[in-house]
């Protein structure tokens, strides 16, 4: 029923004597009198009622968009679509009182806005139901400033959410996904998409309160090839399916631009929504190890091959690879796969296979720096010009990360290698004039276009000489 009816229904209901056709025949006559330019028949019915002595109440604002929001309004109404919904939350008040929030984004065809439900509305039936692209009914919620300044739709007590089913304008979630080519700084509340290229990885920190966090991190590759990092605040691999093929489609829900410390990145948190293309089945990985370490904590880091030259970085949880050597082929059963990063654990199986001349030797996946193009991952062999370096380098959160330089060059160019927080040991073990092959690089576009190569967490630098 829409707001006209809901109105012309509350003045029958209070002047029984009338009928819907003298109303109707009253709005026509009020609006020729006064000029239709200036009344609508919602608006000549509030001066019909006025006439026989009743109050309507105020309609709802259906009508409103997200950029009309202004901090202090109050019961306004609109429809919308949900972007995503992050879970309930419980805090304390200043007095140890318990309370519930749970935050929405939404859209429409202009803005986007934060929703945040208070206490019992965290909870309302239905919420959890509530799906990226649902059309839903905002009823009398108030608007205050966020942190940021930005006016943020709060649900309370008096107010409520209401699924809509039927047309709308307001453009669905396909039509708004941007690939990651298309991203530019400072844009939030984003729906994009993107192809998984690499490593997935989670990560545990301290924040600057003290408090325990974590991470999910991966990079994307957009149609045009280009690639962009992803970190996930608030997130772990439990978000994820356990078995991700390389290249599998991605979209992310919720999620900003911001510069970062390699260019721009896209940053989510505990609201944002993942979706990976379908999950496959485990399948056993044969690949030849091209070089093992072992990180601080005691696991080996390995990086592989496999007969179609792709790369795996294989974290080994459970020392199963102990009885293989640098060079060996092997055949696995992973307990998890994210694209080409794969996790070994009690749950793992690894046997050692004979030699298999299909899957490439390290000296066959060397690549000359000449060759080398941004966002590959590449094992080398160079000379060491330039004596590595060390220095602070300060991110614009005030944090000190440690970086690591040194310049190198084959028989067809010069590169610069780098390595960032643990990595930056790896390069000041090495020495002015030393051969030295370095397999699990990355490359990057550094300043004036130059490219420059990263260690990673599962590079290893060998001695030649």
């Amino acid at each position: 029923m829409s707001e006209l009816e809901n109105l012309m229904s509350k003045l029958l209901e209070l002047k029984p004597e009338l009928t819907k056709e003298d109303v109707e025949e009253q709005i026509k006559l009020k609006k020729e009198k006064i000029g239709a330019g200036y009344l609508t028949d919602q608006g000549a019915l509030f001066l019909i009622a006025s006439d026989f002595g009743v109050t309507l109440a105020e309609p709802l604002k259906v009508e409103m968009s997200l950029k009309d929001l202004y901090a202090g309004a109050k019961e306004i109404s609109l429809e919308t679509r949900v972007l995503n919904l992050s879970p309930a939350k419980q805090f304390s008040r200043k007095d140890g009182s318990p309370f519930y929030l749970r935050t929405m984004t939404v859209y429409d065809g202009n803005s986007t806005a934060s929703v945040k439900l208070w206490d019992e509305k965290a909870n309302l039936p239905g919420v959890e139901n509530l799906k990226p692209g649902d059309l839903i009914k905002i009823i009398k919620a108030y608007v205050k400033s966020d942190f940021d300044g930005s006016p943020t739709i709060n649900i309370g007590s008096g107010s409520n959410i209401e699924t809509a089913d039927r047309e709308s304008e307001i453009p669905t979630i396909e039509s708004i996904t941007k690939d990651v080519s298309e991203l530019q700084e400072g844009q939030k509340d984003l729906v994009i998409s993107g192809m998984i290229d690499g490593v997935i990885s989670g990560m545990e920190f301290t924040n600057s309160r003290g408090q325990p966090g974590k991470a999910l991190r991966m990079r994307l590759k957009g149609k045009d090839g280009s690639g962009m990092r992803v970190v996930l605040w608030g997130k772990d691999e439990s978000s994820i399916p356990n078995m991700i093929s390389q290249s599998a489609k991605v979209r992310l829900l919720g999620v900003k631009v911001k510069s970062g410390n390699q260019g721009l990145e896209i940053h989510g948190n505990d609201a944002t929504i993942i979706e990976i293309e379908g999950g496959k089945e485990a399948e056993p990985v044969i690949a030849r190890i091209l070089s093992m370490s072992t990180s601080e904590n005691g696991k080996n880091m390995i990086l592989a091959v496999d007969n179609k030259k792709n790369l795996y970085n294989i974290s080994d949880f459970s020392n199963s690879t102990s009885i293989c050597a640098e060079g060996d082929v092997i055949e696995c059963m992973p307990s998890k796969i994210y694209g080409n990063s794969i996790t070994l654990d009690d749950n793992s199986f690894v046997r050692k296979l004979d030699n298999d001349e299909s899957i490439p030797s390290l000296s066959q996946m060397r690549t000359k720096i000449n060759d080398v193009k941004v966002d590959g991952n590449y094992c080398i062999e160079a000379i060491i010009l330039k004596v590595p370096e060390r220095r602070e380098v300060q991110t614009k959160t005030g944090e000190s990360i440690s970086l690591s330089e040194m310049f190198v060059e084959d028989d067809t160019g010069q590169i610069w290698v780098k390595g960032w927080r643990n990595q930056a040991r790896l390069i000041d073990k090495c020495e002015l004039g030393e051969i030295v092959s370095i397999t699990g690089l990355n490359a990057k576009a550094g300043l004036e276009g130059r490219i420059e190569l990263f260690v990673t967490a599962f590079s290893k630098i060998t001695k030649k000489n």
